[in-house]
Order: structure tokens, then sequence, then C-alpha cells
């Protein structure tokens, strides 16, 4: 059964790495995969949600950091527990637009970190879920673009990366039905 699932997996990375493969997507898929291009962006809108949003801002902003670090830390364990190799250290062919630094991909860091804080953030303001899961979905995409990445280690990823952050706001529930921190 593993067999089967990792030739699907390896043939839904090769369609996407190398067939959709082409001068747009590999000029953007590099640049939104890069986590500094992103950075002054993260921290103006955190910034912002932090000092315009109320009490509900300020609790959504420390509840998305503590978030990721959490979510960041336990994906480096879950990796080492999997130990399954990143396509561009195995794979021949592999259309490969950034660094392949680390050994094991599976899950995504970038996938956990952004369903996470989609999640969350969808909590807190659900008016935006659309773009945010849109955004993380363009995330992860891009690491199988780029070639770090299979297709099931954004999916696996994305549900970590979920889940964690549901785990959260439950936690949140509880402490806001006793404490009022949110509204």
């Amino acid at each position: 059964m593993l067999e089967f699932l990792n030739s699907i997996d390896t043939s839904l990375f090769y369609f996407i790495n190398v067939t959709l493969s082409n001068s747009v997507t590999n000029k953007v898929m590099p640049f939104i995969t890069e986590n500094n291009h992103w950075l002054l962006f993260y921290i103006i809108i955190l910034g912002y949600i932090f000092f315009k949003g109320g009490k509900k801002g300020k609790v959504a902003v420390i509840s998305v950091l503590v978030l990721i670090i959490f979510a960041d830390q336990s994906t480096n364990f879950l990796k080492d527990y999997f130990a399954r190799l990143r396509p561009c250290k195995v794979l021949e062919g592999v259309n490969l637009l950034v660094g392949c630094n680390s050994l094991y991909g599976m899950p995504s860091n970038h996938a956990v970190n952004n369903f996470a804080a989609a999640t969350l953030f969808s909590f807190f303001y659900p008016g935006y879920k659309l773009i945010l899961f849109i955004t993380a979905f363009l995330v992860g995409i891009s690491r199988v673009f780029v070639g770090v990445h299979y297709p099931f280690d954004i999916a696996v990823g994305a549900f970590v990366g979920i889940t964690e952050a549901l785990i959260l706001i439950y936690i949140l529930k509880l402490i806001n039905s006793k404490f009022k921190i949110i509204y």
C-alpha cells in the first residue's frame, strides 16, 4: 500500500514540478516559496492587527506567534520521525529552482505554518478565510514546483497545521469562556 501511495505521490510530483513547469512558474514559485519575501508584509500585517485590532487583535497576534513557534518545532520532530527524503535528494530530472538543503521533507514546514496561521486567523477574522487558505495553498504548492517537496508532504503539512490550530482554537474558546479575553 505504501509503495502504491509513493508511486502516486511521485507521479504527482513530476506532473507539477516538470510537466507544469514554464517560464512563469519558474519565476513566480521561487518568489512565493521564499519566506524572506513575505517577512516585511507579515510584520506590517501583524503590527497593524496588534495595534489596531483591539483586544481581539492582540490575542490573535500573540496566539499566531505561539502557534507558529509550536508548529515549526513539532514539524521538525515529525520530519525526523517520518525520515522521508526530499524528492530533490532521490529523484532524477527534478526541476530544482531553490536549494535542496535539509534531508527530510515530510511534513512541509511551509505548509504546516501557513495552514496553521490560515486556520487560526480564519477563526478571528472569518471574512478573510478564502484569501488566507488560497495563500496557504499557493505557498504549499510552490514547494512542489520548486522541487523540494512531494505533494503528500504538503497535504500532511496542511493536515498537521490545521489540526494544531484547531486545538489552539479549542483552548482559546475555553479560556475565553472563563476570562473573556477575545470578546
